[in-house]
């Protein structure tokens, strides 16, 4: 049986989705190839679902099964080999929940990443006393050793945005203005990340926008979403919808598509990239009254 792992990476996730197409495009069912492999069929569900590591002999198998041609059986099983490497944040599993962990594992692949924060600045442009006072707030209650372990993640994460090989991702945000008004621990850590967003606007790669409370209701108010894009042209982009305790990530057209109406939407209501960095310096502002 393969081995399950913390969190796939994307190129998993891309294999485990072709080969699905393979065995749909040859009329089988994954009970069918399940027989030919002598395994169970979920053990083929869950190898295409990305649910656990491919293993290269069995994906050799599926492939001869698919009737694959040589030449792109040795590419697909040499991408097989490069998918089973971890990325840098297993080494972060004891302080990372397996749901989140999918998070990170698409942000650091995806090429554009969107989303809405209603609550808090989103984590890859907190500080670190900011995302301490946030990390805190964690159920169950982290001890003092989690919470630095899980502060340290979130600052490596960051260096996404100024990563040269591949290149970062464009960052394009909206917070509402809830996230700049409540207050996080003292008044010197907000100033600090209210600095910190003004710093990162200066990236060519990060967009900002500020969702004021003059707009009224928006179609966005029920909770934070994320929407990620990949390089890869046959995968589709994905929605992270998080909640208390956990996040789901969808792929169906259907669902994707609403979120990035509605951010579309919510981004034409949402105050400029110019106005939103005078806002921010007026809040700033404020801050030290």
């Amino acid at each position: 049986m393969s081995a399950p792992r913390s969190a796939p990476t994307v190129l998993q996730m891309v294999l485990g989705k072709r080969l699905q197409e393979l065995r749909r495009a040859k009329g089988l069912s994954t009970q069918d190839v399940g027989n030919k492999l002598h395994q169970a069929h979920t053990t083929v569900v869950r190898m295409e679902q990305a649910k656990v590591t491919l293993k290269w002999a069995t994906v050799k198998a599926m492939l001869e099964i698919y009737g694959v041609e040589q030449a792109e059986a040795e590419e697909f099983l040499n991408l097989t080999v490069q998918a089973k490497e971890a990325g840098w944040w297993h080494s972060h599993r004891d302080a990372l929940p397996s749901w989140f962990a999918v998070h990170v594992s698409l942000e650091n692949s995806a090429t554009h990443i969107r989303g809405y924060e209603p609550h808090v600045v989103p984590g890859l442009l907190q500080t670190e006393d900011y995302a301490r006072d946030v990390l805190r707030l964690n159920r169950p209650r982290p001890t003092p050793d989690e919470l630095e372990r899980r502060v340290t993640l979130r600052m490596e994460r960051q260096a996404l945005l100024t990563r040269q090989d591949p290149p970062a991702p464009q960052l394009w945000i909206v917070m509402d203005e809830t996230v700049l008004r409540r207050l996080a621990g003292e008044p010197p850590v907000m100033r600090a990340q209210i600095d910190r967003l003004i710093e990162a606007m200066e990236l060519p790669n990060v967009s900002l926008q500020v969702l004021p409370f003059a707009t009224g209701l928006h179609p966005g108010a029920f909770g934070p979403f994320t929407l990620f894009r990949f390089p890869m042209p046959d995968f589709p982009d994905i929605v992270g919808i998080d909640n208390l305790s956990s996040a789901t990530y969808r792929e169906d057209e259907e669902e994707v598509a609403l979120h990035r109406e509605v951010l579309d939407r919510m981004s034409a209501q949402a105050m400029s990239k110019r106005r939103t960095k005078e806002f921010l310096l007026d809040v700033r502002k404020e801050l030290d009254r």
